[in-house]
């Protein structure tokens, strides 16, 4: 029997990509339909129906030009890139520091963490020997999309603890991979990793998950930026379409 040749999953995302930017270039040309909004490419809004690989990819690309092979800081200039980026794919509004707020590191590695408890007794498979570090997560969701931030690490932590504790409380993040384009709208709801793991964020099992990273040494490098979300109305969970336009269709 002829063996089939193994499938190049490599030269298939390449091929994937270009045609989602010859998409991108025929929209700006006009040869699209009026289902879409003409718009040059760098900052054109996604519609909601467009399949997720196609969002997916977008945010790759776009990420790849602007975040620096190492995670570390990043400037002014890049944060407000990717805020920019996030709003026009998505129509999320996201930024790395928010009401005067923000982390040591916006770009960093998560890795997994483990389930919180969401009551007294509450046992299931992976989960953690104590509560997180704002008592239990009531709200299940809450509970299964949920990151964990280095607050302890912030400059202000110790003198402005009362504010800062009740502000990251439950905090609305958007986490987002940039190998894959994988987006996951999640709440801050427990405190690390350690500094000395050299992670930056921990993730839940189901957002890890979400993210792709819950396999081999389940951490990577990942974006996390506050959703800035007062009415909460952005759902936690994977994001896989374009928020504005999906609520004018």
């Amino acid at each position: 029997m002829k063996r089939l040749p193994a499938l190049d999953t490599e030269n298939l995302r390449s091929k994937l990509k270009l045609r989602v930017l010859t998409s991108h270039k025929l929209l700006a040309s006009g040869i699209l339909t009026s289902s879409l909004l003409l718009s040059p490419v760098n900052s054109f809004p996604v519609q909601a129906n467009v399949p997720a690989l196609t969002l997916t990819l977008t945010l790759s690309d776009r990420l790849s030009g602007i975040l620096p092979q190492q995670v570390g800081s990043l400037q002014p200039a890049q944060e407000d890139k990717i805020t920019q980026i996030l709003h026009d794919i998505y129509g999320l509004h996201a930024t790395a520091q928010l009401e005067g707020n923000r982390l040591n590191q916006s770009y960093g590695l998560i890795g997994a963490e483990q389930h919180l408890m969401r009551y007294p007794g509450d046992s299931v498979p992976n989960m953690a020997p104590g509560r997180g570090a704002w008592g239990y997560v009531e709200d299940p969701e809450k509970e299964k999309y949920y990151v964990a931030v280095q607050t302890l690490y912030l400059p202000d932590w110790t003198t402005r603890l009362s504010y800062l504790r009740d502000w990251y409380k439950f905090r609305k993040v958007v986490v987002v991979n940039p190998n894959n384009g994988r987006v996951v709208v999640a709440v801050i709801a427990d405190s690390g990793p350690a500094a000395w793991t050299g992670k930056h964020f921990g993730g839940s099992p189901e957002v890890m998950s979400e993210l792709r990273l819950n396999v081999g040494m389940q951490k990577g490098a990942v974006v996390l930026f506050f959703v800035d979300d007062p009415q909460d109305q952005v759902p936690l969970g994977p994001l896989e379409y374009n928020l504005e336009q999906s609520t004018k269709s």
